[in-house]
């Protein structure tokens, strides 16, 4: 509706006064564009992962679930309407303070915050559908029971998953979406995950599952809601992208999945609120605005949003992704409590010294693909199943996407300097994975260095972190399937052999084809191991003080 003329209103306030001086009845002032809109905030996080008592020196001091609480409800409190949705990974890969709990105190934490909606990400599926459902609905695990002494209620916001179903059923697991109204004005919100999640979780925990396309889940649905009476469409996608911007802009532009989907999603999507790669930024393609803000609830998405009374429209005004500051900000009172008590019963354990370091040790990959802490997962791996009784292996691979966290020489809690606890090394290795050994060919493993470098543009993030001994080379200019120069690949600088038979350990993600490793899965006479986190405890009890290794078992050509 267009803005009143100035003439028009002239009139009409002459028109009321002349009214009023006769005493005849004041005639119906026009509406204004404000009474013809509703003003609603969609506030927005991703991939949080049970981060709750995580703070980060980043974007000015940010973090903590208590803090986020604080800030949620001082932006929605400038609004009369407004909703707090995640994009995905809300669970997942988290740190011991919630992971120990089976991620309760996620759940529990996000209840007292007031989210309303979850949109599914990969990490919701690391336990199971029916773990994922016992956060949903409640109930106490069903092998530790209630470890916190109390019962688990479950969750008080809905999750979403529209792009997942049971291959028995043919029903998603979750509803594919939920309708909120304004004011009368219906918006849906539609949630899932990536469709690629069955290759980037452990295959048994999706046994049975399926996952459909995203640009074609959405566009499938967008019928059916427009015969609800529902023209305002969001979508909470768990999949991702980059951008060379800031956090509040797109810069050069959107790559990856997400620009990909959201250019094929159906124009009656108005927003797409993204997870996954833990990337910010504020992009617009094809009329609909994509955003993502970081990961750990370092950053939340404020989109302030016009709905039209008349056609039931959404209108983007403005987007912002606002720092969970800690500076100046009082935090939850309630929510506080709960990390603390949660940090009490997990202090025993998390607070332990397993060892030392004499530097950091980070998971940062150079231009090689190798990072100093992949470097040290994998001699641990290796050490762990070297001998004859626990593998025999000879070399150890390691997923970066399973590396969750750095390690760091200066104490972040009561320890020393130097010094590593449990909960530190919790916090890189979160998923519980066991080790596997098991044989392969040389020339099987040729293909697995190969299929590192699946796409036309090659791409360090899916570099194999390798152990001692290990070496390669591979050309960045050669197209993908030949850019492994399989006469560089040695151990000991001992030439692999494509017909010989050597002992590979990986853990049981990468085992089961994780990430895409299909070859993985053609390992004969596999031997199970110790718990990738109990490995690293014993390596460290048995070794001195550790230092970041050099960078030098992979080399780049061009």
């Amino acid at each position: 509706m267009k803005p009143i003329s100035s003439f028009l209103l002239f009139l009409t306030t002459v028109s009321v006064l002349l009214g009023c001086a006769s005493g005849a009845p004041n005639p119906p002032v026009p509406e204004t564009t404000e009474t013809q809109e509703v003003q609603l905030r969609i506030l927005a996080i991703n991939d949080f992962h049970g981060h709750i008592a995580t703070s980060s020196n980043s974007f000015g001091g940010v973090g903590r679930a208590d803090y986020l609480a604080a800030n949620v409800a001082a932006a929605r409190a400038e609004v009369e309407n407004s909703v707090f949705v995640s994009a995905g990974d809300l669970i997942g890969a988290s740190p011991l303070v919630s992971s120990l709990f089976h991620d309760e105190p996620t759940i529990e934490a996000m209840n007292l915050i007031g989210l309303d909606l979850n949109g599914v990400g990969n990490h919701e599926f690391d336990d199971g559908p029916d773990e994922l459902l016992r956060m949903q609905h409640g109930g106490s695990h069903p092998v530790d029971g209630d470890l916190d002494g109390d019962p688990f209620a479950g969750a008080e916001f809905e999750f979403l998953a529209a792009n997942v179903t049971d291959d028995r059923t043919g029903v998603t697991v979750f509803p594919p979406y939920a309708v909120r109204e304004y004011q009368g004005i219906p918006v849906a919100f539609i949630g899932m995950t990536l469709e690629a999640t069955s290759g980037i979780v452990a295959r048994s925990s999706v046994a049975g599952l399926t996952f459909h396309d995203e640009a074609r889940t959405v566009n499938a649905l967008v019928p059916r809601l427009r015969a609800e009476g529902i023209e305002a469409i969001v979508v909470l996608l768990h999949e991702g992208g980059l951008s060379d911007g800031g956090q509040d802009d797109c810069g050069a532009g959107l790559t990856g999945p997400i620009a990909d989907v959201a250019a094929r999603l159906d124009g009656a999507v108005d927003v797409v609120i993204a997870g996954h790669t833990n990337d910010e930024f504020v992009c617009e393609i094809h009329g609909k605005w994509v955003t993502m803000a970081d990961t750990r609830g370092r950053l939340f998405t404020v989109i302030d949003a016009t709905l039209d009374r008349a056609t039931g429209d959404l209108t983007v005004q403005t987007i912002s992704n606002r720092p969970n500051s800690q500076a100046g900000v009082t935090p939850d009172p309630e929510v506080t409590a709960l990390i603390e008590r949660y940090e009490t019963l997990a202090a025993p354990r998390a607070n332990a010294v397993i060892g030392t370091v004499t530097d950091d040790i980070t998971h940062r990959q150079n231009d090689t693909g190798e990072s100093a802490l992949g470097n040290l997962i994998a001699d641990i791996q290796l050490a762990a199943t070297g001998d004859a009784d626990t593998g025999a292996a000879v070399v150890a691979f390691m997923n970066p996407g399973g590396i969750r966290d750095d390690i760091f020489f200066e104490a972040g809690g009561s320890e020393a300097d130097g010094q590593l606890t449990f909960g530190e090394a919790f916090s890189v290795h979160p998923f519980g994975n066991s080790l596997i050994t098991m044989s392969l060919t040389g020339a099987q493993i040729d293909n697995l260095l190969e299929a590192q470098f699946s796409g036309t543009e090659p791409d360090t993030r899916r570099v194999l972190q390798v152990s001692r001994g290990f070496s390669y080379t591979w050309d960045a200019a050669r197209p993908a399937g030949s850019r492994v120069d399989n006469a560089t690949i040695a151990i000991d600088g001992v030439t692999l052999n494509p017909d010989a038979t050597y002992r590979v350990t990986v853990n049981s993600f990468l085992a089961g084809g994780g990430d895409g490793f299909d070859v993985l899965t053609q390992g004969t006479r596999r031997v199970g191991g110790a718990l990738d986190l109990d490995a690293m405890v014993e390596y460290f009890a048995e070794v001195g003080p550790v230092s970041p290794s050099p960078l030098d078992r992979i080399t780049r050509v061009n």
